[in-house]
């Protein structure tokens, strides 16, 4: 699909795909999570733009294997928190969320402490899934996991 001037492809949503065209509140949504497993592992949403929400989360003890590396699992704790609450944001706070329905992860580079950030973007958002990826990388910037997260969207009465 163009747009018949540049021959780049054209959007398939506007650049702007937050619910009521405004960036997220991330105190607000931070504030959700800190009684959940965002929380006690210490999963912070810090920075969003247009298309996209950063989330981060420190690389210790609490996220580590016992071989003192940050522990797969934890990272697709952070990628799936990235992808769903994202996603979540995109609906109609009153009548939907988005919840895990399937989750890739590729860990490419081992992370031992400080923290690790995720960059949450969507590929797809349809009237009953959106599939988001997810790169998480370390404080040098450094691609340490790859995710794709697929959701399904469902009515808040279901949720």
């Amino acid at each position: 699909m163009s747009n018949g001037e540049s021959g780049k492809p054209a959007q398939i949503w506007p650049a702007q795909i937050w619910w009521g065209g405004a960036l997220p509140d991330l105190a607000a949504v931070n504030a959700n999570g800190a009684a959940s497993m965002q929380g006690w592992l210490g999963i912070e949403f810090v920075a969003a733009g247009a298309d996209w929400l950063a989330a981060r989360m420190p690389v210790n003890a609490r996220t580590h294997q016992p071989h003192g590396r940050l522990h797969g699992g934890a990272s697709v704790v952070l990628a799936e928190t990235a992808a769903s609450v994202a996603a979540t944001m995109t609906l109609d706070p009153a009548a939907f969320a988005a919840v895990g329905l399937e989750i890739n992860a590729n860990h490419l580079r081992p992370v031992r402490d400080g923290w690790v950030e995720a960059i949450a973007r969507c590929e797809a958002r349809g009237r009953t899934t959106q599939v988001w990826t997810v790169r998480i990388s370390d404080e040098a910037g450094r691609l340490a996991c790859i995710s794709r997260c697929t959701l399904a969207v469902i009515s808040r009465d279901r949720a």
